[in-house]
């Protein structure tokens, strides 16, 4: 198991806590709770080594288009590029949509 932190500025903080995927094979979970930092503080857990730089980039790209502040827990399990993309997009919209009961 493979942990790093990384940490971006932005200025859309998280506004409730958020969970959107599985660790499961090819896939990864995000967990977002609100923080009062101001900055996005991105814990990454993974099984697969020898990709930090992919991360970063993933998520350098992600937190400066969108700016999310919060603290963030990734816990993958060999997930793509394009799917941490998709699941970064569901936790921000998550944690930054007012809760209407609807699903």
């Amino acid at each position: 198991m493979h942990t790093f932190e990384f940490e971006f500025p932005g200025d859309r903080p998280a506004q409730q806590r958020a969970h959107v995927g599985v660790v499961g094979s090819g896939d990864l979970e995000i967990l977002v709770s609100p923080s009062a930092d101001g900055a996005a503080v991105v814990q990454v857990r993974t099984s697969v080594d020898g990709f930090d730089d992919v991360w970063r980039n993933v998520l350098e790209r992600f937190f400066t288009r969108y700016g999310l502040t919060g603290a963030i827990q990734i816990n993958d399990f060999g997930a793509t590029p394009g799917v941490v993309s998709i699941r970064l997009l569901q936790a921000l919209d998550q944690s930054t949509t007012a809760e209407t009961g609807r699903n």
